[in-house]
């Protein structure tokens, strides 16, 4: 498959639980609406082992580390490690579709959770809603668009790790998230399994002023790389 072919966009029934987005489609695709909710066996993983509240966020959940590590990414004093937690089954479709409108993962295939553990250990910075943006693609990944992946948060939940590392009541307006020094948050992502494959992650971080405006000349962009297990 070569690397400039494109996905449709899948619409999805009740994805405001997790505020995932898929990427914009080819204006040629047109997008199929799919809302699969067969339950499947998940393979069994060890429960999630908290960080204390002390090294966390007032805005966060507390981090979770189970897993085994596949890379660490330094983006100033930003270091962000991943971890491989478990592969299990597709309980819905993914966002994307191919333009022969097969869905990229269908009910049952083998998808990878892992998850990103992000810690501060330099000078505090305040950040905006999206915090530390990480994007992670297979060097093999044939389409323009980032990863698919499966919008549930029960498998999340079941898997232990979180679709999203805000806590409860953690809104605030302006968006602007303090992040201090020796704190950490997690939070997790799933796509297709591909065992033995190498994977490259994006990471950005750009702070936010007291308006919560990004400010970008002081943003850094990293590219960091491990493999799936």
């Amino acid at each position: 498959m070569h690397a400039s072919r494109t996905l449709a966009t899948v619409a999805l029934l009740g994805v405001g639980l997790l505020g995932l987005a898929a990427c914009a489609p080819s204006p040629a695709s047109e997008a199929s609406q799919t809302d699969a909710v067969d339950e499947v066996e998940t393979d069994e993983t060890d429960e999630a082992t908290p960080v204390t509240a002390e090294g966390q966020p007032s805005w966060a959940l507390p981090a979770t580390t189970e897993g085994d590590k596949i890379a660490t990414i330094e983006a100033g004093g930003i270091v962000i490690e991943v971890y491989q937690v478990a592969v299990t089954q597709a309980t819905k479709t993914g966002q994307f579709a191919t333009q022969d409108g097969e869905p990229l993962i269908a009910v049952g295939d083998d998808i990878v959770f892992i998850n990103y553990v992000i810690s501060n250990t330099g000078d505090p910075i305040d950040l905006g809603s999206s915090l530390v943006l990480i994007s992670a693609r297979y060097d093999d990944w044939p389409y323009l668009q980032g990863m698919d992946s499966v919008v549930d948060r029960a498998l999340f939940e079941q898997i232990g790790v979180y679709s999203s590392p805000f806590g409860p009541d953690s809104y605030v307006d302006p968006g602007v998230y303090a992040f201090g020094t020796d704190e950490r948050y997690s939070y997790g992502q799933n796509f297709p399994y591909q065992s033995g494959s190498p994977i490259g992650f994006s990471v950005s971080v750009t702070p936010v002023d007291a308006d919560g405006d990004l400010l970008h000349d002081e943003g850094l962009d990293v590219e960091g790389a491990g493999t799936i297990k």
